[in-house]
């Protein structure tokens, strides 16, 4: 071979690749490569000529190697009951955003609310080295790691876990006070499942809000997701309609002196929507309908779901923020809870209080 003719690296290129092709040091290369202040003092030409060889021949930083370095693996885990669409889509959009621009990777676990999954999974999670744990509508009192946790929609107290929590009484009043101001008396809820860890307090709320506004709760007119005579664990999916078309069936066997229904979340107000339909009431002329969390498909619903918004892409995004900077932190203090506000959106599915009642 002729003095000074370089072989172009074949496979993958790492530092040790790129810098001998360039005939630069590693350092060098390192410096121009991570935008290192200490560059400045390389020309400009070397500089420009190290950014096009890395680009040209498909460079990739070894994040192996960095990460022992750094004591980092680069790397979260993420705990969720499900991955269907709806709250979890809308998280992790959140979440996908943040780590990606911080060059992080994560492992999904889906625990399907087993308890011995919820215990298990953090620990195999964690002999796999990563940085931190993101649970989304998890517990986290189950959860005993030695690196930082964040818990999105999460409300026990647990060491060592940053909360990311909506402000459930500001959407009970915005919830309640739409359908007051429509002429609704009579109200019927859905509660939500007791797995999840969001359920007790947004029912707290609910009830206290009512009772402010001097709304009666009628336990006749209370229904929830996991008493109507089945569960997630009867091969229903925990994210499909039937989870609100159940409840609702088994509510009207007993009760239609209601005309307005509060669910706990859009695929349950999705699936009472069907189940008024099957029994000849119309949405919204004999019962208005209100869901939560705003998801995907709430729009484009038969008639469209007037429904408190979670702003969950943003909730995913603050909580990979807030996890990415305890990892970076470890000895600053960090706030046990961050609350965010709900966002009220009417469309379709809500209308006057009809005076069959």
């Amino acid at each position: 071979m002729a003095k000074g003719k370089r072989l172009t690296p074949q496979g993958h290129v790492n530092l040790k690749a790129l810098a001998a092709y360039l005939e630069l040091s590693q350092t060098t290369v390192s410096l121009v490569l991570n935008n290192s202040p200490a560059a400045r003092s390389i020309p400009m030409e070397t500089r420009n000529r190290v950014t096009e060889a890395a680009a040209r021949l498909h460079y990739r930083p070894n994040y192996f190697a960095r990460s022992l370095r750094q004591g980092r693996s680069m790397s979260v885990g993420v705990l969720a009951p499900d991955l269907s669409e709806g709250y979890f889509t809308r998280v992790m959009s959140g979440v996908v955003e943040e780590l990606s621009a911080a060059h992080y990777f994560y492992f999904t676990a889906c625990h399907d609310w087993k308890r011995e999954l919820i215990e298990r999974y953090p620990r195999m999670l964690v002999e796999r080295a990563v940085d931190g744990f993101l649970l989304l509508n998890t517990p986290a009192d189950h959860i005993a790691v030695p690196v930082p946790v964040v818990a999105i929609s999460s409300h026990c107290v647990a060491d060592n876990v940053t909360k990311i929590v909506l402000d459930h009484h500001l959407a009970a009043e915005q919830a309640l006070a739409h359908l007051h101001a429509l002429g609704h008396r009579r109200i019927a809820f859905m509660r939500g499942p007791h797995a999840i860890p969001d359920s007790e307090f947004r029912w707290e709320s609910i009830q206290q809000v009512a009772r402010e506004m001097g709304i009666k709760v009628d336990p006749a007119l209370v229904t929830r997701i996991d008493t109507a005579g089945w569960s997630m664990k009867a091969g229903y999916h925990p994210m499909a309609p039937e989870i609100g078309y159940r409840p609702m069936q088994a509510l009207l066997e007993t009760a239609r002196n209601f005309t307005a229904v509060f669910c706990f979340n859009d695929i349950a107000a999705i699936g009472a929507i069907r189940a008024l339909k099957d029994a000849n009431l119309s949405v919204p002329g004999d019962v208005s309908v209100v869901g939560f969390d705003d998801i995907l498909s709430a729009a484009y619903a038969t008639p469209s779901l007037t429904t408190v918004r979670q702003p969950l892409a943003r909730m995913g995004k603050r909580g990979a923020q807030v996890l990415l900077e305890r990892i970076s932190n470890g000895e600053k203090e960090f706030t046990a809870e961050i609350v965010v506000k709900p966002e009220f959106v009417v469309r379709e599915s809500t209308g006057p209080a009809p005076h069959r009642v």
